[in-house]
């Protein structure tokens, strides 16, 4: 049992004031023999517990095999920029599929090449890319769901993909470089808020086992994606920045010097600059007459001198479209012995456009993807 000027030494100790001298107390009569290893014990243990605690803010653990060489700021950095790269695909795949497609950002992870490799699966489509300036090479792979998907919606199909994995033929690879062009010129644009980069296909392969774009202790950054598709089907893509592509553009990869070349790129003199540039860009303008449906026999008995009801009413507005989309009603009339449209309204909700010709349009824009 300890005294309580004991007790009081112990506390001052830990809290490194030096005990105050209390008053001279009786103490109970307590064999010192049996006293002193209690003591001893207990300041043993407290010396090493108060080492630990002292030491445990002043080390952390080190794996030599798998280095951290991407501080949780550049992680943070990578993620940023991505997400930016999946807003752009998801809108420019959307509109070159016709198929509603959303691409987000997973994870943001640091691993050895090693590592990476036998994580992904096979058969897959990869992409060696160059990032010119930046030295090395970067890999894109897309899972066979995804590609699937948009190889049969690229040749007519809905866009389902298929259950069991194979390797692509020469056609379907072909198909999927227009894609992957797509998918580089989205990455340019997002990487343009930290350098500008030419991203260039090098090649294709369908395993991840058959590239060496880095040794197998060497640290690659890798920024996962998943692709929901249009048919409610869903798959992985990933991208494999090996740590010698980032390591000169180290100390500019961080989230501060994204926010300020964000807020460069909302200067309103930026703006008025794309703005200006967008003044003299062609539009296709097209008014829409009226239109019908007819039988194929009719069709072949057609002749010269033949008359063609619409489904318009001479005193309807016409539809007219701007670059394939309905923006405004206009009346018909004549300009300097030219035919010519007064602007009467403008479109306010494209889905109650009520126009034949539009309908068809509409629905073939929908239905057939882009050849």
């Amino acid at each position: 049992m300890l005294t309580q000027d004991e007790i009081d030494n112990l506390l001052s100790t830990l809290n490194g004031i030096p005990a105050a001298q209390p008053p001279a107390e009786p103490t109970p009569a307590v064999s010192h023999s049996a006293a002193a290893p209690a003591n001893a014990a207990a300041v043993n243990n407290f010396n090493a517990a108060s080492f630990e605690a002292e030491h445990r803010l002043n080390y952390k653990l080190y794996n030599f095999r798998r280095p951290d060489k991407f501080s949780k700021d550049h992680l943070r950095a990578l993620q940023s920029i991505h997400e930016n790269f999946s807003r752009q695909m998801t809108l420019k795949l959307t509109t070159f599929l016709r198929m509603p497609l959303e691409v987000d950002v997973v994870s943001v992870d640091q691993l050895t090449y090693d590592e990476f490799v036998r994580s992904m699966p096979s058969p897959m489509t990869v992409c060696i890319m160059e990032f010119v300036p930046l030295p090395g090479q970067i890999l894109l792979g897309i899972g066979h769901e995804v590609t699937s998907s948009i190889i049969n919606r690229l040749l007519g199909g809905p866009g389902q993909s298929e259950v069991k994995p194979r390797e692509l033929t020469d056609i379907e690879q072909s198909l999927m470089k227009r894609v992957i062009d797509k998918t580089t010129s989205s990455l340019e644009e997002a990487w343009r808020s930290m350098i500008n980069v030419s991203a260039n296909i090098v090649g294709m392969e369908d395993s991840y086992a058959l590239i060496q774009v880095a040794s197998n202790n060497e640290i690659v950054a890798l920024i996962t994606f998943e692709v929901n598709l249009g048919t409610r089907d869903s798959g992985l893509m990933s991208l494999c920045i090996p740590y010698p592509v980032l390591e000169s553009i180290l100390e500019q990869l961080n989230s501060q010097q994204i926010f300020h070349q964000k807020q460069k790129d909302n200067d309103p003199n930026t703006q008025f600059k794309m703005l200006d540039k967008l003044r003299h860009a062609d539009l296709p303008v097209r008014v829409i007459l009226g239109g019908t449906q007819i039988s194929f026999q009719e069709l072949l008995k057609l002749s010269v001198n033949d008359v063609i009801q619409l489904d318009q009413q001479i005193t309807d507005d016409l539809l007219v479209c701007v670059n394939h989309q309905p923006k405004f009603y206009a009346r018909p009339g004549t300009l300097k012995n030219n035919l010519a449209v007064a602007v009467a309204n403008p479109v306010d909700d494209i889905e109650k456009v009520d126009n034949y010709c539009w309908r068809v349009s509409k629905n073939l824009l929908t239905e057939r993807p882009p050849m």
